[in-house]
């Protein structure tokens, strides 16, 4: 094989930190304990990684940077005493007018999933949802059109 197609060539690529979410202006950065764990968590990898080259460190610094900024910046954000509404870190049972359900859980824009029903509080859906208990119609506007969405159930992790 020729020199041209292996890695010995050059130095390695730079990590790839995932791309977080901006918070709007003004918008304080709310997070769940569990979302502040995680965060510490990633910035103590972060910080432990000792970077070969030029490009690396100067790659791992900017993402220990923004980390400790979210860290630095984040607001825990405890459970209301009011476990009957939807509400920042609340788990939140939906279900459509065909009757389809689905689960989604308000986080911080850090903790955001959309694969594993972890939706941001700034996204349309948690903001249609907060505020809303079981039995409330939400229209949220989709990919398709706008969508009404039941709140069947709230409940909260302990």
């Amino acid at each position: 094989m020729s020199k041209a197609f292996t890695k010995d060539d050059g130095p390695e690529a730079a990590p790839v930190p995932r791309r977080r979410a901006p918070l709007p202006a003004g918008t304080p950065n709310y997070v769940t304990a569990r979302g502040l764990r995680a965060l510490r968590e990633e910035l103590a990898r972060v910080g432990a990684a000792a970077p070969a080259g030029d490009v690396q460190a100067q790659a791992a610094a900017a993402w220990r940077a923004e980390l400790e900024e979210r860290v630095a910046t984040a607001v825990v954000v405890a459970p209301p005493d009011d476990r009957g509404e939807a509400r920042f870190g609340a788990t939140v049972r939906l279900r459509d007018a065909e009757g389809r359900a689905r689960t989604v859980r308000i986080v911080g824009v850090d903790e955001a999933d959309a694969a594993h029903g972890l939706v941001a509080f700034t996204a349309p859906l948690a903001r249609a949802v907060l505020g809303r208990r079981a039995g409330d119609v939400v229209a949220v506007r989709a990919p398709g059109g706008e969508e009404e969405l039941e709140v069947v159930g709230v409940s909260w992790d302990e």
